[in-house]
C-alpha cells in the first residue's frame, strides 16, 4: 500500500470511528472506566447534606466556622489495545476481513480514550510479539496506532495469546484497561490470563466470522490453513468430519468464554456482518 492509499485510509477510519467515539461512546466510556481514586481538589464551607466526614477540621477552626475537602476522581488512565495480528484474522467470507473490523474496533477505543485524555498504547501479536507502541496521549499518537494495525506485515502468521498476555504483565507496572481483540483460536492461555486479569481491567473481543461457526457441505474442496500456510484436501460431504469441526470450533469458543468469566474477565463477541457499535455500546452499559 502506497503512502497516499494508506493516508487516505487512515482518515476514512478516522471520520468514522471518530464520530462514533463522539457521540455515542464518549459517555460510556467514562462511566464505564473510572479513574485509580479520588483526589483533593479545594476546600469550600459547609452546605446542608455535605458529609460531616469531609469536613476540614484544621480550617473550621481556624475561621470558626465548617469547611469541607472536595474531591475529584483521578481520570487519567491508560488504555492497551492488545491485537492478534495472526494469519486467520486475514479470513473474512463477508465484505470485510477479521483484521478490518479489529481496526475499526480498536481506533474507536482509542478515540474514546483520546476524548478522555487517557493514554492509549497497542501491542500486535501473534505467536510472538510483532510490535509494542507504548502509550501516549494526542491525536497524532493515535493515527500512528490505526497506521500501524492497518498496513503492518506479522513475521509469523500463528496465535500464541499466552506471549502475548506474558508480555503485557511484564511490560505495564500500573493497572491499565486492556481490550484483547482477536478470534480466539487458541487455548492453554489459562495462567497468563489468570495473572493479567488480577493486574489490569480486562476485556476479550472476540470476532469471527459466520462460515467459521460452520462447515457446509460441498463436496471435496482444497482449504489453505491461514497460520500454517498448509493446503489439505478436505471432503466435506463427511457428516463425522463436519460434526467434529463444529465440536472443535464450539470448545474454542466455551474456553474463551468460561477462562474469562472465571478470572473476572469481560467478554464480547461479534461476527463481521453485525454492528460491532451495538455491542459495544451495550457491554459498556452493562458494567455500569
Amino acid at each position: 500500500m502506497d503512502t497516499k492509499e494508506l493516508l487516505k485510509k487512515v482518515r476514512k477510519i478516522e471520520i468514522k470511528t471518530r464520530r462514533l467515539s463522539d457521540h455515542i461512546f464518549g459517555g460510556e466510556y467514562h462511566s464505564t472506566f473510572k479513574g485509580r481514586g479520588m483526589t483533593f481538589s479545594e476546600v469550600r464551607q459547609y452546605q446542608y447534606g455535605d458529609d460531616v466526614r469531609a469536613i476540614d477540621w484544621n480550617v473550621t477552626a481556624r475561621y470558626n466556622e465548617p469547611f469541607v475537602k472536595v474531591f475529584e476522581e483521578e481520570r487519567e488512565l491508560t488504555m492497551m489495545l492488545v491485537v492478534d495480528v495472526s494469519g486467520s484474522e486475514m479470513f473474512g467470507t463477508q465484505d470485510q476481513f477479521k483484521r478490518e473490523i479489529l481496526t475499526e474496533i480498536a481506533a474507536t477505543l482509542a478515540f474514546s480514550a483520546l476524548q478522555n485524555n487517557d493514554k492509549v498504547g497497542v501491542l500486535l501479536f501473534s505467536d510472538q510479539i510483532e510490535l509494542f507502541i507504548p502509550p501516549k496521549k494526542g491525536r497524532s499518537h493515535v493515527l500512528r496506532i490505526i497506521r500501524e494495525l492497518l498496513e503492518f506485515k506479522p513475521i509469523s502468521t500463528r496465535t500464541n495469546i499466552s506471549v502475548a498476555l506474558e508480555f503485557l504483565s511484564g511490560i505495564l507496572k500500573k493497572r491499565a484497561i486492556v481490550f484483547l481483540l482477536s478470534d480466539f483460536m487458541d487455548t492453554n492461555y489459562e495462567k497468563t490470563l489468570q495473572i493479567a486479569s488480577k493486574k489490569h481491567d480486562l476485556t476479550g473481543i472476540r470476532v469471527y466470522d459466520a462460515l467459521e461457526e460452520d462447515l457446509p457441505n460441498i463436496g471435496i474442496v482444497p482449504m489453505r490453513d491461514a497460520e500454517t500456510g498448509g493446503i489439505q484436501w478436505v471432503d466435506t460431504q463427511s457428516k463425522k468430519l463436519r460434526q467434529n469441526y463444529i465440536k472443535h470450533y464450539l470448545e474454542q469458543v466455551k474456553y474463551f468464554e468460561t477462562l474469562f468469566k472465571k478470572n473476572g474477565a469481560g467478554t464480547l463477541s461479534c461476527r463481521i456482518d453485525e454492528s460491532y457499535v451495538k455491542k459495544l455500546l451495550s457491554y459498556f452499559k452493562a458494567r455500569l
